[in-house]
């Protein structure tokens, strides 16, 4: 089991907690036409954020790849890219780092976060306001 957590695009997603989870499941079945591990299919704010995030929690994907020691490898992260979401798996040793990067990053490049892994997972806007 992975420690996930979730950034959206906030222009297209609902406004509502309810309505966003109805969302989070379609967005989550994966069939939009395109692989998964290319950052060029995302709007220009997650790309962003992205590009920033994978400094710190690299892409376990990516060929160049060079993991130096345990604390590199547990912070190799699979992200899902679709048009509107980027979702990570990360290592549960890494998790509190996770979350607070996530956030930040969040809020820095004005996307939402979503916490999966919780049972009753926070939903940040990138205000820093939670969605009721």
């Amino acid at each position: 089991m992975s420690y996930d957590l979730m950034v959206f695009e906030r222009t297209k997603a609902p406004q509502k907690r309810k309505e966003f989870l109805v969302w989070y499941d379609k967005e989550t079945e994966w069939s939009e036409e395109h692989g998964y591990n290319d950052p060029a299919v995302t709007s220009s704010a997650l790309r962003e954020w992205y590009e920033e995030m994978i400094k710190t929690f690299p892409n376990m994907d990516a060929s160049d790849v060079e993991v130096e020691d345990d604390d590199a490898e547990a912070h190799l992260t699979d992200y899902s890219i679709g048009h509107n979401v980027i979702y990570a798996a990360f290592a549960w040793s890494v998790a509190e780092e996770a979350y607070e990067k996530m956030k930040a990053l969040a809020q820095k490049y004005g996307v939402g976060f979503f916490d999966v892994s919780s049972d009753d997972g926070d939903i940040i806007l990138p205000d820093g306001n939670l969605m009721e």
